[in-house]
């Protein structure tokens, strides 16, 4: 990362980090609404706590450090433990761990399904793709039967960053064969000398008593966050703030099981090209001033959190929220006050609008201070006089403006110039039509005046405006409970039109006019694609 942890511990302010985090749990408590709990850390265990907010609104219950919540994709780092505990060897393919993969997918290494450079799809953005939301109810079944009837990769196995829970749910499939036992009795064996409560639950039936419900907000109202694909080593653990922080000072401090763990962890991955990745296994590398950081997110609808640590100075911050906001931010606030470092400068000035390659499905869309990766988000901050660059929150971006127009650098790893995307642009003719995808039997409609009909709920299909760019491809909007999906319409040369997104790649589409419905077909897919959008 070529940064030196030069703080020493004499320069650390815990009454100082102690008010940032009571001030930012009192805007919730101020607000009446859901809330979370922040909670600071060293090698010894838990330092203090703020906490405010409702962990039920329903109820007029309290948020406190002690609330159970859903780590999320904080879980992942746990997964990683359990795997390095067992031996189970990162170069080993996951053929060689697991049986019945398709083709491609045996021959990715797990490192790569671990490090996010797999390529594997996504099965949540996959099955969004197709129709499927992600509060329909699917069992782990399900997910592998879905996995069974995809064509291959999203690309080259090592060569991009691109985040997806895949990996994470085989791994954890190879790791309880074998130990011949569930994942759920593997992790509490695990976590049993440093934090107990932490569980391991299937889906979102499984009770968890106490549990914080999860809100995100439509407009001035909030709403209860769903998810029903069963959960996976990638994200189903449960526990509290205090728990989550309990666990992390053992990680700082090695003790027992845990010894070397973190070093392991955090250990450099590197892309195809020799470039090193800020992923690791389950972990995120990052800096703030002159200090090394580790730490990872989470979010499930309704709920955000973060874990960062300090390595060399044996410290850490935990945010967790049943909240649908941002969750990083707070924590580099508050370890921020307690290093004394400055926090990085938001790039609130930097050009905003949509911005795309000159060919292929690659686009990014900046806001004042953050910046949309085909979907992936994540903040942007200022580099010097022209760059920018994110924390990262799971994504490695380093861009250089050249002018209001132009975005040269790498995000993913990955060399990438960016051109403002022309808001005159007219849709391609060519993408008019009725398509049916060559794998799924999915269906979506495109018409001359910019609406389409994508794939969803049955055959009920869901209406959407797309946004067109030059050179056969248009973006589409898929909106769900507090998330939003972007993915990009793209005409192969071959005449087949693809649907890509940051996640899931692999879905392509043949022109199926002959067998469209009549306009005035009585199907749900007829009224909706022939109607008025």
């Amino acid at each position: 990362m070529g940064c030196r942890d030069n703080v020493g511990f004499a320069m650390l302010d815990w009454a100082l980090a102690n008010a940032e985090a009571a001030s930012l749990a009192e805007a919730w408590s101020v607000e009446d609404g859901p809330g979370g709990a922040i909670v600071l850390l060293d090698r010894d265990g838990v330092r203090s706590s703020a906490s405010g907010g409702f962990a039920s609104l329903e109820h007029g219950l309290p948020y406190t450090a002690d609330t159970p919540s859903r780590f999320a994709s904080i879980s992942k780092h746990v997964l990683a433990v359990c795997l390095l505990r067992a031996g189970v060897p990162l170069d080993a393919t996951l053929g060689e761990l697991l049986d019945d993969l398709p083709g491609s997918w045996a021959q990715v290494r797990l490192g790569q399904a671990l490090d996010m450079t797999g390529a594997l799809p996504d099965m949540m953005e996959v099955l969004w793709q197709q129709g499927v939301p992600f509060t329909a109810t699917l069992s782990g079944a399900d997910i592998r039967a879905a996995m069974g009837r995809l064509p291959g990769l999203n690309g080259v196995p090592g060569d991009e960053t691109a985040y997806s829970n895949t990996g994470w749910r085989l791994a954890q499939a190879a790791l309880e064969r074998r130990a011949g036992m569930s994942y759920a009795e593997i992790v509490s064996q695990l976590v049993a000398p440093f934090a107990p409560s932490i569980r391991f639950v299937s889906d979102e039936t499984e009770i968890v008593p106490g549990l914080a419900s999860g809100y995100w907000r439509d407009g001035a109202d909030w709403r209860r966050g769903r998810y029903g694909f069963q959960y996976s080593g990638s994200g189903g653990i449960a526990g509290s703030a205090a728990a989550l922080a309990h666990w992390g000072s053992a990680l700082l401090a090695g003790r027992g099981s845990l010894a070397g763990m973190l070093a392991r962890l955090t250990t450099p991955r590197h892309f195809n090209s020799g470039a090193e990745s800020s992923y690791r296994l389950g972990l995120v590398a990052s800096s703030l001033g002159g200090v090394r950081l580790a730490g990872h997110g989470g979010s499930l609808p309704g709920y955000r959190n973060h874990m960062l640590l300090a390595p060399a100075l044996g410290v850490g911050v935990v945010v967790m929220t049943n909240r649908e906001e941002e969750a990083l931010w707070p924590a580099m606030r508050v370890l921020a006050v307690l290093l004394g470092q400055p926090l990085p400068r938001p790039a609130l000035d930097a050009p905003t609008g949509l911005f795309v390659e000159d060919s292929g499905p690659f686009w990014a869309e900046l806001s004042p201070g953050a910046i949309s990766v085909m979907g992936g988000y994540e903040q942007l901050f200022v580099r010097g006089a022209t760059g920018l660059r994110s924390l990262p929150a799971y994504l490695d971006i380093d861009l250089t403006r050249r002018g209001e127009d132009v975005l040269e650098g790498t995000i993913g790893g990955v060399p990438r110039t960016l051109r403002r995307a022309s808001p005159q642009a007219k849709l391609d003719p060519r993408l008019i039509g009725h398509w049916r995808d060559r794998y799924t039997g999915a269906r979506l409609r495109i018409r001359a005046d910019g609406a389409a009909t994508m794939p969803w709920v049955g055959a009920s299909g869901l209406a959407t405006a797309l946004t067109p760019l030059p050179g056969g491809r248009a973006l589409a909007e898929l909106v769900h409970g507090p998330w939003r999906h972007r993915p990009c319409l793209w005409l192969q040369p071959d005449g087949s039109l693809r649907l890509v997104g940051h996640r899931a790649r692999v879905l392509q589409f043949d022109r199926h006019d002959d067998e469209a419905p009549s306009e005035g077909a009585d199907t749900e897919f007829g009224r909706e694609a022939c109607g008025a959008f």
